[in-house]
């Protein structure tokens, strides 16, 4: 008996800067091995540990996955289910949604969604289908990077024109802020961050692997980084490195903050952020000398002043000239547009009647627990019962019964257990799709590499089946997978089809190394970069940056940050057990010395709370975190926990000083002991 052997390239479409080269290996059709793609200039031939696990694990595992489609049996949150067919669970679907669009209601049918994929047509297409009925969206960048955009977009009219990483060979200087690539862009900091000639520094909280590994460390205090930036620029100055003419020429608003400097030494800088003034002299003079690359990091703006703290950070770029040359830029994020790709097609806003509503994420349970709010509620490609804000809150209105819920997942995740109708999706291995990275100007196939488990079926498949069961008729909501792709991959201009991408599996979008806004215009306004002025004062913030640095916790009250852990992204990989049983039992990480002080042991349990609610965790030490802080990694699953909960259940939802975005960042709680340790 024959056994034929092949191989595949695809492309890893996780929430990562990364957006690896993948190689499958197949036996007679079916995987046999997940790996980095070995000529992959990213992957380098391999994937990073928690992808290695859950690709070889989970994902090709029928037993861990969705196989077809269920019906709720038991009470909600119970994961009891009754296995139906698709025919059975799309009319179900159809009959709860068809008499809210007819009756103008389909306002109260809620989707909440993310990126559980980050490929353009698993990711975008659903959208189509909520614009085209006028559903409410729950504004998915509200839980993770709203601010940050919407800070940039007023400064600079776009917040997704990052520089491009192969510039990276004309910088000395690469400064990244508030980002822990380590561990959210692994191979990016392992074969770019550090294999180029240019001073690292590093300015982050938390004294992370890339920080430990860095030429620089800078360590604010939680909250001021808008000191620090202000106390860099004053520095900056009184050494003569400001670039007056490009300020002068492409910008506005620099008197009103060039007003404030003359206070912010690097003393006042070392009080205000714990910072030593040397270490903030020294950074300053790195950078402003350039050319220098800033990267700031989407866990950066998650403070309840990150619009401000965004803003000052922007200053050091265009103060002293590090835009629009060679070896200069700013890097929030890549997005599709710039590579030629029509959003509004893609998402179907354009046949949005009238605009689709949205809220925050802020104010989810609210609205799920409101029924004149909220009748049918989706998700798709998210968990927002481990991920949302005020998890105990949500979770109650979650049980609604008269709340229908439709969740879409690969795997039995918290969400999935309080849904009416539960549908399987297909896995990236299982249908085609493009992916562009968010880092590296890139386009790239993720090529199907085996069919769908059980019948599991593609976000794409799925959205047209409810659509046609919703007798709607748009044609957007019919167009077919191949026909998009190649309809993409003309818009980015790469000048190829599917067939050939997938067999080089990543190309560059263009073979030139870009430069953002090199012709000096930018979508503003004013036609220049607006530091400050009239605009921000109708977004509700200052007219001018603020040198603002969050006050100190409060005797016996402990600052939460809880960043990427290496194992897990955002919720995804949670339900894997090689990774739950790497991460072990959910620890927070304190300073040695401020545990002592508070009389904590390392290793004991003890209980956090504040006014939203209370978790058990288990005390580890940690040099590299401040005092008065707890590090409390994000993307646990509530269900593998002891008190069926994470960090969001401390998490009250206090909204950003723009956009309504998380403040996650910012929450504070008090310790106390665990009721058995303090008995003994």
């Amino acid at each position: 008996m024959s056994m034929i052997s092949d191989k595949v390239l695809t492309t890893c479409p996780r929430d990562c800067y990364d957006a690896c080269g993948i190689l499958v290996e197949r036996r007679d059709g079916k995987i046999t091995r997940v790996i980095g793609d070995p000529n992959h200039f990213v992957s380098k031939g391999s994937l990073c540990g928690k992808c290695a696990v859950a690709y070889n694990g989970g994902f090709i595992n029928a037993s861990a996955r969705l196989l077809h489609p269920l019906k709720r049996t038991g009470p909600k949150g119970a994961g009891k289910w009754e296995q139906i067919g698709w025919d059975e669970a799309i009319a179900t679907i159809a009959a709860k949604l068809k008499p809210q669009i007819a009756g103008g209601r389909a306002n109260k049918v809620l989707h909440a969604h993310y990126t559980g994929t980050v490929a353009l047509l698993a990711g975008n297409f659903p959208l189509r289908f909520f614009n085209a009925i006028g559903a409410t969206e729950i504004d998915p960048d509200t839980v993770c990077n709203k601010a940050g955009h919407a800070a940039l977009q007023l400064i600079f009219g776009d917040s997704l024109s990052g520089f491009d990483p192969r510039t990276a060979a004309d910088t000395k200087c690469i400064l990244v802020w508030g980002a822990n690539p380590s561990s959210s862009a692994p191979h990016v900091d392992r074969h770019w961050l550090k294999t180029n000639k240019a001073t690292r520094i590093v300015i982050d909280p938390i004294r992370h692997k890339t920080a430990h590994e860095a030429d620089l460390f800078l360590q604010p205090r939680p909250g001021s980084d808008a000191s620090l930036a202000f106390a860099m620029l004053h520095v900056i100055r009184k050494l003569n490195l400001l670039d007056r003419s490009f300020i002068e020429s492409h910008a506005v608003g620099w008197p009103s903050i060039e007003a404030q400097l003359d206070a912010c030494t690097p003393e006042w800088g070392e009080a205000e952020t714990g910072v030593p003034a040397d270490l903030i002299r020294q950074a300053a003079e790195i950078y402003g000398k350039g050319p220098s690359l800033l990267w700031l990091g989407q866990g950066l703006q998650r403070q309840p002043f990150g619009g401000n703290v965004f803003r000052a950070c922007v200053l050091l770029p265009v103060a002293t000239g590090n835009m629009m040359k060679p070896g200069t830029g700013l890097l929030y994020m890549n997005g599709f547009g710039f590579r030629g790709v029509d959003m509004g097609w893609m998402t179907g806003g354009e046949i949005a009647p009238g605009g689709s509503p949205a809220i925050s994420h802020m104010d989810l349970h609210e609205a799920l627990a409101d029924p004149e709010r909220s009748s049918v509620f989706f998700t798709w490609n998210c968990n927002p019962a481990a991920s949302s804000p005020n998890q105990n809150k949500l979770v109650d209105a979650l049980k609604r019964e008269d709340l229908f819920h439709v969740a879409i997942d690969i795997f039995p995740t918290d969400t999935v257990d309080y849904a009416d109708i539960v549908l399987p999706a297909a896995s990236f291995l299982e249908f085609d799709d493009v992916v562009m990275s968010y880092f590296d100007w890139t386009v790239s196939a993720q090529t199907k590499a085996s069919e769908p488990l059980g019948s599991s079926r593609s976000n794409m498949t799925i959205f047209r089946q409810i659509a046609e069961a919703c007798e709607l008729n748009e044609e957007a909501l019919f167009e077919q997978d191949g026909d998009m792709i190649e309809k993409l991959l003309r818009q980015s201009g790469i000048g190829m089809g599917f067939s050939e991408l997938s067999q080089r599996g990543t190309v560059f979008w263009s073979q030139d190394i870009g430069t953002p806004f090199i012709d000096g215009k930018f979508p503003t306004n004013s036609g220049r970069i607006e530091l400050a002025g009239p605009a921000f004062v109708n977004a509700g913030l200052p007219e001018a940056p603020q040198p603002h640095a969050d006050a100190v916790p409060a005797s016996d009250f402990w600052r939460v940050l809880s960043p990427a852990s290496s194992w897990l992204m955002n919720s995804s990989y949670g339900s894997e057990q090689r990774i739950r049983r790497q991460i072990g039992p959910q620890t927070g990480f304190v300073n040695p010395d401020a545990a002592k002080a508070a009389g904590l042991t390392e290793g004991e349990t003890v209980v956090l709370f504040n006014v939203t609610g209370e978790l058990p965790m288990r005390v580890g030490f940690d040099p590299g975190v401040p005092p008065a802080t707890i590090l409390l990694h994000k993307g646990r699953w509530p269900k593998y926990e002891m008190a069926r909960a994470n960090v969001n259940v401390l998490n009250p939802g206090q909204k950003t000083d723009l956009a309504e975005s998380s403040s996650v960042h910012g929450i504070e709680v008090r310790i106390r002991r665990a009721m058995s340790e303090a008995a003994e």
